[in-house]
């Protein structure tokens, strides 16, 4: 292990809520799952007047975005994801993001944004729908709404199986699996099924109660002290 000149351990931080991953036994002292860091939006953020008009317009919708992500084929998951909230029945903002998902004919029932606060979003929708980011899981989960994880690669299939794990989503699956039967089953779960919106909201509850900043620094100072 890294050890400092006078022959100290290194402290090493892994921002992640205990709540989501807890500490394993076996990891040592110094190594600390101290809580989520979040950066929020500037509180002078506004958002755009046709966006809040489709929020309020009726039952809260849906958010389903893949971040830089959506496949070699941006038109086939775009269909595929129009199709299933048609299926489903769900209201949805729809993120573009930078994988160029195509808007298409989105319909009276989706609202196409480029981009958005997830502190300000995730707050007033019904459900997550994501690559599984660990930051865009992260504001998800302190939102307190059902996540859907369609992962890609990298770490993304471990935060869907801890999202499944804990009860507070839908099956997790890889994109080359997801088709539009198992999408529409996920979006109706996720505003139907009463007892994982609940799990999903006491969790929430537990994130937004922890200081993972001020533990860190907490740390920090007993260390350098």
């Amino acid at each position: 292990e890294t050890q400092t000149r006078d022959g100290q351990p290194v402290h090493s931080f892994f921002p992640i809520s205990p709540s989501v991953v807890p500490k394993p036994d076996d990891w040592p002292a110094h190594a600390h799952i101290p809580g989520y860091w979040f950066l929020d939006a500037r509180d002078d953020w506004q958002p755009p007047t046709d966006l809040v008009a489709f929020i309020e317009g009726g039952d809260p919708p849906v958010y389903i975005g893949f971040g830089s992500l959506s496949g070699e084929n941006p038109e086939e998951t775009t269909r595929m994801v129009l199709d299933a909230i048609e299926r489903a029945g769900v209201r949805a903002i729809l993120a573009k993001g930078w994988g160029g998902l195509l808007a298409g004919d989105a319909g009276e029932r989706t609202f196409l944004i480029d981009a958005a606060p997830h502190a300000w979003l995730f707050p007033r929708m019904a459900g997550v729908v994501h690559h599984g980011g660990a930051g865009t899981t992260a504001a998800g989960l302190r939102a307190g709404k059902p996540t859907f994880i369609i992962s890609y690669f990298g770490d993304q299939p471990f935060w869907g199986k801890r999202v499944t794990e804990l009860g507070v989503g839908p099956q997790t699956v890889k994109r080359k699996h997801l088709t539009t039967d198992s999408l529409t089953a996920a979006l109706t779960q996720m505003v139907s099924d009463q007892a994982m919106c609940e799990r999903a909201e006491a969790l929430g509850e537990q994130i937004r109660a922890e200081d993972g900043i001020g533990n860190a620094i907490a740390v920090i100072e007993r260390v350098a002290g």
